[in-house]
């Protein structure tokens, strides 16, 4: 039976930070991954799954050492951001010269964040990469936990990660409750080449019904979308005909960047919130998607995850410095309570904002116009919300 002192279950995006992170702390690590990720071909059309990694995710990306192979293959900057309510006048922009910034994040294509990461960890001697690997069962010892692997493999770890999604099999296992609602929406993606270059500025707009975004990709005419419709308008959009859909998306998008054409095919996928009662128990640390997934209204899904990839990474190594047992609940507390407050902060700002861009009751409607345009123009409420959207309040001390 193979030792480690962490085994990661789930080698995505997070689960990979936090392997990464260990490295060099003296402990050993396994990540164990359904399936090896395939290589990205060189001439690869962008992938659908793009995330808007803010300045807090890139400082993490940086310290292990995965960003300048992220910015090599492919990352598009922007320098600005508008978000506007159809057919009325609430507005808000945001600009990084004015702030004096160089820029406010990154869209990157989920896979190349993750290829990054998967050959970093690939090289580095204290972290052992296991895929494919398939979790059959787990027991929680007093000391360390007992893993089972589908081909019969066996090991033991004194702590796990659950890092294997919204769906986690790792979370079940240890009967941690989970709060969810649904959101009764799904969201459509898709690449759309539009008339008129973006200009580097992602944009998104409400409409009665759905949000729609527009993030800007490294080819000046081309943007990734992430609409957020009832599920029946969103399977009616999926199959329409292309030229029919490219109409209707010029049209709801108010023909901000002339006619939009789609360039790839058109996904849909069904939006839900859920929060883990607990993030972590006796052995055991959850992750990302395994303890919370959120609307993707302002694209934080995964710089929340990474935020507890930073946290827990921080508070493994202060546990394992001080020498006291990273496996145990009472000390994993304090990342337990940290994550779960950024957490509810984020699910509760992200229903609340829901909320009141939905349908298009009038009071509702001007309430929240008058909102954007007081949030647009009163002096230190914009410094103030983007240093919240760029995550930089949620940084742990060890990466400030």
């Amino acid at each position: 039976m193979q030792t480690f002192d962490v085994a990661i279950a789930g080698g995505g995006m997070v689960g990979l930070a936090v392997a990464c992170g260990l490295h060099g702390s003296g402990l050993r690590v396994v990540v164990l991954e359904k399936a090896e990720p395939r290589p990205i071909a060189q001439d690869a059309a962008p992938a659908l799954r793009v995330s808007a990694i803010n300045a807090a995710s890139e400082r993490l990306l940086q310290h292990l050492d995965a960003w300048s192979s992220i910015l090599a293959w492919r990352a598009s900057r922007y320098h600005a951001m508008e978000v506007w309510d159809r057919d009325s006048f609430g507005h808000i922009a945001f600009d990084a010269e004015q702030q004096a910034l160089t820029h406010l994040g990154h869209i990157v294509e989920n896979q190349v964040i993750h290829q990054a990461l998967w050959q970093r960890a690939a090289g580095l001697d204290d972290v052992t990469l296991r895929a494919p690997a398939e979790l059959q069962q787990v027991a929680f010892g007093e000391n360390e936990a007992f893993i089972t692997l589908a081909d019969g493999n066996m090991m033991s770890a004194r702590l796990m990660i659950a890092a294997d999604g919204a769906h986690s099999w790792l979370r079940q296992k240890a009967d941690i409750p989970l709060t969810f609602w649904d959101y009764e929406h799904h969201a459509l993606v898709a690449n759309i080449r539009t008339e008129q270059p973006h200009d580097a500025v992602a944009r998104q707009v409400f409409h009665g019904d759905g949000i729609l975004a527009f993030l800007p990709l490294s080819d000046p005419h081309l943007s990734s979308i992430v609409w957020s419709l009832p599920p029946q308008e969103a399977d009616r959009l999926r199959s329409m005909p292309e030229a029919l859909f490219n109409q209707q998306l010029s049209v709801a998008f108010d023909m901000r960047l002339g006619l939009c054409r789609v360039e790839s095919e058109r996904e849909t996928f069904p939006l839900m919130a859920r929060y883990a009662r607990q993030f972590a128990g006796h052995r055991l640390a959850l992750v990302g998607d395994a303890a919370h997934t959120i609307h993707p209204l302002a694209g934080q899904g995964v710089n929340l995850g990474f935020m507890d990839a930073a946290t827990l990474i921080g508070e493994i190594k202060r546990l394992h410095q001080q020498g006291k047992d990273i496996g145990q609940h009472l000390y994993l507390r304090r990342y337990e309570r940290e994550r779960k407050h950024s957490a509810a902060l984020m699910l509760a700002g992200m229903q609340g904002f829901r909320q009141l861009f939905a349908g298009e009751n009038p009071a509702k409607k001007l309430l929240r116009d008058i909102g954007l345009t007081l949030a647009d123009n009163l002096p230190g409420v914009k410094p103030r919300l983007l240093k919240q959207a760029m995550g930089l309040n949620d940084l742990p001390h060890w990466l400030r």
